[in-house]
């Protein structure tokens, strides 16, 4: 067994059979099923947005509905985990929905516990230590998935977090994740290095600039999901289709 073993690793250079056992280390200091993890993220070909404004966030992702005769209204990718805490899912759909019921789940039973929401940041991080376990464990494996996470803390207002399979989570003033995340974080990171206090129209507007940027392409309305929440309406709402198509239109004038 050894011996065939040791001959599969030979041919298999870097990685040589330290991605077999997730909760393994390589010789460098790796775990590769973590970082599978993440390129199962990427692999969909989807990419999705967060933009936090002065009193308002936004997600905003790519909709796109793979065979003809399903139901577009079936398809999405943004959740509510409770009624004022929405998120965006980028990934795998069946991963996205067992993250989702569970957020879900820690979210109520905060709420039951202590009387009052949950608070977007407690929620994050909840999430972000669930994900670490299955890093650590043998008979889990880590989701593929990226979370983005939208809410109004009551205290410090409007919140965007990330969640990712790692177990690491942070809050962001914009972040993105999917198949073009870098060139998103690169594009955002200029629109904010005069730290922009946005309204909610600037906050959506430039959510939806950064992704036809990044994908050089003019989007329909039936290609987007957008999902806000604002100090002023905390509950979190996805844009209907009118809605979308309002701003593009607008967007389009401005060019």
């Amino acid at each position: 067994y050894q011996r065939r073993v040791r001959g599969h690793n030979m041919n298999r250079g870097a990685s040589a059979g330290y991605d077999r056992h997730i909760t393994i280390f390589s010789p460098e200091g790796r775990l590769y099923q973590v970082e599978y993890a993440f390129k199962a993220i990427k692999a969909g070909g989807v990419t999705s947005i967060g933009v936090r404004g002065k009193d308002s966030c936004c997600v905003i992702t790519q909709k796109k509905v793979p065979d003809k005769l399903l139901d577009p209204s079936t398809v999405t990718h943004l959740f509510s985990l409770t009624p004022k805490i929405g998120c965006v899912q980028t990934g795998m759909t069946a991963d996205a929905r067992a993250q989702v019921q569970r957020a879900r789940y820690e979210a109520a039973q905060f709420k039951y516990r202590y009387g009052y929401d949950i608070p977007p940041s407690y929620l994050a991080n909840k999430m972000a230590n669930i994900a670490q376990v299955y890093t650590q464990q043998a008979y889990m494996r880590p989701l593929g998935v990226a979370m983005i996470l939208i809410g109004i803390d009551e205290e410090s207002g409007p919140q965007l977090y990330k969640c990712d399979p790692a177990g690491y989570y942070v809050g962001y003033k914009a972040t993105a994740a999917g198949s073009k995340e870098q060139e998103a974080t690169n594009f955002l990171e200029k629109k904010f290095k005069d730290d922009p206090q946005l309204s909610l129209t600037e906050t959506i507007r430039l959510a939806i600039i950064t992704l036809q940027t990044i994908l050089s392409a003019d989007f329909k309305a039936s290609s987007l999901e957008v999902g806000v929440v604002t100090v002023d309406n905390p509950k979190f709402r996805v844009l209907s289709e009118k809605e979308i198509d309002d701003h593009l239109t607008a967007i389009a004038e401005q060019d």
